[in-house]
């Protein structure tokens, strides 16, 4: 165990956030995401939820500054999935609130998917709520 880092967050959780660079993104994956399909790195954090990873994560990693929005989640049919103002709260209490100013980037399904086969590494968790998985840009310290 390391003082200050969350519990949660392993060791392959910590050299993937320390070999990113600025502008890469990672992807925190609900249990419906193919990840293994559509992922270049995954770590798979079963028995854990979006919301405890999106914390931990946050704590260690700079969201991008140079970015209206660094966060982006996908847009779909129905109404605004619930856990999206889970989110939004986890990102307003955290250091990198001043970087959430304009909230989230709502891709269309197809810009989203791309995005996520495109990102940096993908987490994979147990999530069960809807339009769960969440996109975060890393900036600079």
């Amino acid at each position: 165990m390391l003082k200050k880092i969350a519990p949660i967050i392993g060791a392959d959780l910590i050299k993937v956030l320390m070999e990113m660079g600025h502008t890469d993104e990672i992807v925190i994956c609900d249990g419906n995401m193919p990840a293994c399909t559509m992922g270049k790195r995954i770590i798979n954090m079963p028995g854990h939820n979006v919301p405890e990873i999106l914390k931990a994560v946050l704590e260690l990693m700079p969201l991008d500054h140079t970015v209206e929005k660094p966060a982006a989640i996908c847009r779909w049919d129905g109404p605004d999935a619930p856990i999206w103002d889970t989110y939004a709260e986890i990102i307003r209490e955290s250091e990198e609130a001043d970087k959430f100013r304009n909230g989230f980037q709502m891709l269309p399904p197809a810009e989203f998917n791309a995005a996520v086969a495109n990102a940096y590494c993908l987490i994979t968790t147990s999530e069960k709520a809807l339009a769960a998985n969440i996109i975060l840009r890393k900036g600079i310290m």
